[in-house]
């Protein structure tokens, strides 16, 4: 970690940790849930040694920056306004974005509303999700059940007490370590198969010293802020009804690992590989599914991730 800077910024209303290093054209970095700007740390040290300002805030609600109270505080608008907002105080026009997980579902979101602000976006583990008739907790009700890991999230307070019961450690842990194909359920009774007998095996990519830092910022935040992003989902799909049907005019570039859970939920491979993806998104480069790699791609394979990214944005 030596030689990365942080920051306190104001952006949009809010107080945002930002972590920095490096100088030249600027990398901007979004995590996702459960995690913080930390899990950049490979790309951020990798790629500020070869000419780039590498950027990695930890978003509203998470790790250092500031949590505001309101589900409604979490809207896709709120926290693109913090992305421009960060974006101008660092004195640039545009960005190079690299996303994973929540972050990529706000890079969409950054792309179709400000494209004007992103040169090329590498996207891992979540393609774009276009905008469909039905509001999208109800649908994935539908389709996957109640125990469908996004429609448990939604009573604000009940997956946090679950979270207690089991200790941040052991969900941080069960949930970075999990291959399980998706659609990701939690079952009522122990939702994250946590046996107090049995003890879960980090992965070689993951040390405990990282699980530390995890757990020590989940648990002085806690878990609502970043939950609120889930209960948040139906007021984006209302939010963005006047973009139904656009087209993400960016450059992109999509990586995915063939047993991440968002990849093997039915219907996402599918739309990947059918060219309904390449529809939505024109300027689509070639897609990249790494074999036998599952979700948290970016930390599990970094210098295969960090020799995409460089290759992708070398060409703006």
């Amino acid at each position: 970690m030596e030689g990365i800077q942080h920051r306190m910024v104001n952006v949009n209303g809010i107080t945002m940790h930002v972590a920095e290093k490096g100088q030249g054209p600027v990398i901007l970095f979004l995590h996702g849930f459960p995690e913080l700007w930390y899990t950049w740390r490979h790309q951020i040290l990798a790629l500020s040694s070869l000419g780039y300002r590498t950027v990695a805030p930890d978003l509203r609600g998470y790790g250092d920056t500031e949590a505001p109270p309101s589900i409604a505080s979490y809207s896709c608008m709120h926290i693109v306004g913090d992305l421009v907002a960060l974006v101008d105080s660092l004195g640039v026009d545009q960005v190079f974005l690299v996303a994973h997980d929540w972050g990529a579902i706000i890079g969409w979101y950054l792309c179709l509303f400000r494209p004007d602000r992103v040169k090329a976006f590498v996207c891992l583990s979540v393609p774009f999700m276009p905008r469909k008739p039905m509001k999208p907790v109800e649908s994935m009700r539908l389709f996957f059940g109640d125990d469908y890991y996004i429609c448990r999230f939604q009573e604000p307070g009940k997956i946090e007490a679950e979270i207690a019961h089991y200790g941040t450690p052991n969900v941080l842990k069960t949930i970075i370590s999990s291959r399980k194909p998706g659609p990701p359920c939690l079952p009522k009774d122990n939702p994250f198969g946590i046996k107090p007998d049995t003890s879960v095996t980090l992965p070689t990519w993951f040390s405990e010293e990282d699980l530390s830092y995890y757990t020590n910022k989940f648990n002085q935040k806690g878990f609502t802020s970043a939950l609120n992003y889930y209960r948040a989902f139906d007021l984006n799909w209302e939010l963005t009804a006047a973009w139904s049907g656009t087209q993400v005019k960016v450059p992109v570039k999509f990586i995915v690992g063939d047993l991440d859970s968002v990849y093997t939920t039915p219907g996402v491979k599918k739309y990947v590989e059918s060219g309904s993806f390449k529809g939505d998104v024109p300027m689509l480069d070639e897609v990249v599914v790494m074999e036998g790699v599952g979700h948290f791609i970016n930390q599990e394979r970094a210098d295969e991730i960090n020799s995409y990214i460089l290759d992708f944005i070398k060409k703006f």
